[in-house]
């Protein structure tokens, strides 16, 4: 079943797809990058106003939607029995490519190139990493929820080995000053993250909702229960 939560990664899916593309075709109309000199970086495409600003909304945006995702992910995971220490190490990761890719939005190539270098190995290196810490989990964890289609599973582990193979394609060409097929490889690479986060609304149609619950803090003035009866906390629900 549908609901708001399994929508949340295909319009993160859509947004960002969608996005970087228009700022590609903005580059290429308003003549900010040459094709005839070769396929461009995405970063190159929003280096210049103004399509930096679409660029810099789009993946804030983006990174937004991706730590929320992550989140609900988290808590998702908590509930089908994972260890607390490897569900925060996927966390961990999951937030930290949300912060580089805010990070490559707003730190321009042109602009200032080491911090977007940082933010752009935290977007690629640990979001690949955290979907390959998401399929792991699966394969070691036996009898942990599959939701959908079994050609779903399938699909993820082509995703990873792809981008990983992509990923490191991209810095030996890089390295070879052969930019317009590294370029080739980033776009690919960023096509598949983004996708990757898109099928987490396979796992999301389960879910009904969410909720927050905040925990009041206990007045030391009040008395309070004697030892060996029922500690009884109270919460209230957003």
């Amino acid at each position: 079943m549908w609901n708001y939560l399994s929508l949340l990664p295909v319009i993160l899916a859509l947004w960002a797809i969608a996005g970087t593309w228009i700022v590609f075709a903005i580059a290429v109309a308003n003549k900010s990058v040459q094709l005839e000199n070769g396929f461009p970086f995405i970063s190159n495409c929003g280096s210049y106003a103004p399509q930096s600003c679409i660029f810099g909304q789009v993946l804030n945006t983006g990174a937004a939607l991706a730590v929320w995702i992550c989140i609900v992910r988290y808590h998702q995971l908590r509930d089908w029995g994972v260890k607390t220490w490897q569900n925060q190490l996927i966390l961990c990761s999951g937030i930290l490519c949300a912060l580089g890719t805010s990070i490559v939005g707003n730190f321009q190539e042109k602009n200032q190139k080491s911090t977007h270098l940082a933010g752009a190995f935290l977007a690629f290196i640990l979001g690949n990493l955290y979907f390959w810490l998401q399929f792991f989990l699966s394969w070691w964890m036996k009898g942990l929820p599959q939701p959908g289609p079994r050609w779903i599973r399938p699909l993820r582990l082509s995703f990873c080995i792809l981008s990983t193979i992509l990923i490191v394609t991209m810095i030996i060409l890089y390295s070879q000053l052969m930019r317009s097929a590294s370029a080739a490889c980033e776009w690919a690479v960023a096509m598949m993250l983004f996708t990757q986060f898109g099928l987490f609304a396979v796992d999301f149609s389960s879910l009904g909702g969410c909720s927050l619950h905040l925990q009041p803090k206990l007045d030391a003035s009040l008395p309070q229960a004697p030892s060996g009866s029922p500690n009884i906390q109270t919460s209230q629900a957003l």
